[in-house]
């Protein structure tokens, strides 16, 4: 099959968060059992430049696209996924992509957004159209691609190049949905017949998820819990009546890992490499130097725990400072990378400052230090609040590094509890609760730590960590499925609207 998958973001082009992830690894996935995968994302200057990337080739390809009665050009540029054949065409439109930061400035959304990425979406299927790519699925990723599926089945349904192009929308966090005021309809080029509460319209505004959600042949998120979970009042953000009326469409398949990435048997960020036959020593190496570079007393018999992770009640800061008192009175050591609220990247500055033998701050971002956390910690940190999927739980039992994480979503999915069962059957791979309090995240760290103390017991739980297959192997063909019956669907609507034309 022919796939384009269009995303606002990709590494090593650019990157916010594990959107940027999944696309590349999942194209990946995709050439690897022989289909033709293309990734179209926006060009972003600075993010490009800081990667030490080539320099893209330009296709000699410029697309014009009328914004609300002003036409705006942007080209489109080549390259591939580095140590790969995955074709990626970058649009290079400076006014919208050349920015310091992908959304937003100093915390705050660029008020042009909507009109952004409705360029984008509008681009992405011109691009296909000039480079004659001939798509028979284009897969759009959360809102900022969401105009997408309603392009193909408004404006492409029943002629054109498009007229047989499926389209797939992945959900990756529902809580980000594109809302905007709703004169920015404009900006979409669509009727405004159809800003109605049933297609476009969300409590009198724009809401482009949900455009998508109504327009899409088909709808993934990324683990099988999230798309139960979506569909409830609690995590369905108000969306959760549309995504019920499209439960048949919706599937929940949990994202996997690139193992040429993230495998601690060949990352050249590692003090040293190690697989799971002679793990003990390797993480015993990588520990002493993850200790040494945050400036932690380098003890071999502490339990160190690792955190990397964006500083929100939504990742679970609210449990971790609510019981951190506790934590820190144990004979522990802590990692945390990453930023977000300002009053937990001050409180963990203060905690660095007052256990400096116990807390490594790094507030930032330093891709080379989260492989050294995932190898050189002895358990994650995970206790979301809600997480559609997570990467990090399972870098963690790749790495050997046993995960502590609430049951929901793709936590749920890939994390197994240590459990008398468990432990007998080899399924057994980290500790999981149930309750959002910081009692039960105290209870889960309180049993980490004395499992760290048998060392049996915690072998087992890093060994069968090391042994599951995270892969995109399963996972590709699983899209693989979904884009088979997306066309299906594409096909059985356009016969059927060709049928009411006749009649």
């Amino acid at each position: 099959m022919r796939i384009v998958i269009a995303s606002s973001e990709v590494v090593p082009f650019s990157k916010t968060g594990g959107l940027a992830d999944v696309v590349p690894a999942l194209a990946k996935g995709l050439l690897a059992r022989g289909d033709r995968a293309t990734i179209i994302t926006p060009c972003y200057p600075g993010a490009c430049s800081k990667a030490n990337l080539p320099q893209p080739a330009d296709t000699s390809v410029c697309v014009t696209i009328d914004m609300g009665g002003r036409p705006v050009e942007a080209h489109v540029l080549r390259t591939t996924l580095p140590g790969s054949e995955v074709s990626v065409y970058l649009i290079d439109q400076p006014d919208y992509f050349d920015r310091p930061a992908l959304y937003q400035e100093e915390g705050r959304d660029y008020k042009d957004n909507c009109e952004r990425f409705c360029f984008f979406s509008r681009a992405v299927l011109e691009t296909c159209k000039a480079l004659d790519l001939q798509p028979n699925v284009i897969h759009a990723n959360d809102w900022q691609t969401g105009l997408i599926p309603a392009l193909l089945a408004l404006e492409h349904g029943r002629s054109g190049p498009f007229q047989q192009t499926a389209s797939v929308l992945t959900i990756h966090n529902l809580a980000f949905q594109g809302m905007f005021w709703h004169w920015d309809m404009l900006l979409t080029g669509l009727d405004w017949k159809y800003f109605n509460w049933r297609q476009m319209e969300f409590f009198g505004h724009l809401n482009l998820l949900k455009t998508a959600i109504v327009f899409a042949d088909m709808i993934t998120t990324v683990s099988p819990t999230y798309a139960r979970e979506i569909q409830t009042d609690e995590f369905g953000f108000g969306l959760q009546g549309v995504l019920q009326s499209r439960n048949d469409d919706l599937v929940g398949i949990l994202n996997g890992i690139d193992p040429e990435v993230w495998n601690p048997a060949n990352d050249g960020t590692l003090a040293c490499r190690y697989t799971v036959d002679n793990v003990t020593e390797g993480k015993k190496n990588c520990k002493a130097s993850l200790q040494s570079r945050l400036g932690l007393p380098v003890r071999p018999d502490v339990p160190l725990f690792g955190m990397i992770s964006r500083m929100t009640d939504q990742k679970g800061f609210d449990l971790i400072m609510g019981c951190i008192t506790d934590i820190l009175s144990m004979d522990v050591q802590l990692c945390f990378l990453g930023t977000g609220e300002e009053r937990y990247e001050h409180r963990l500055r203060e905690l660095n400052l007052q256990y400096p033998e116990k807390v490594a701050a790094t507030i930032g971002f330093d891709e080379r230090l989260a492989h050294q956390i995932e190898a050189g910690s002895d358990i994650f940190l995970m206790p979301s609040r809600f997480e559609p999927c997570g990467l990090n739980q399972m870098y963690s039992q790749a790495y050997g590094t046993v995960p502590i994480v609430k049951r929901v979503g793709g936590l749920a999915d890939s994390v197994v509890d240590l459990e008398h069962l468990t432990l007998e059957d080899g399924t057994a791979t980290g500790f999981v609760f149930d309750e959002y309090s910081s009692e039960s995240l105290f209870e889960q760290v309180t049993r980490a730590v004395n499992t760290y103390h048998n060392r049996e017991q915690w072998q087992q739980l890093v060994t069968n960590g090391m042994r599951k297959d995270f892969s995109w192997t399963g996972s590709a063909e699983k899209y693989a499925d979904v884009y088979r019956r997306a066309v299906q669907r594409c096909l059985q609507r356009l016969n059927e609207e060709r049928e009411l034309t006749a009649g």
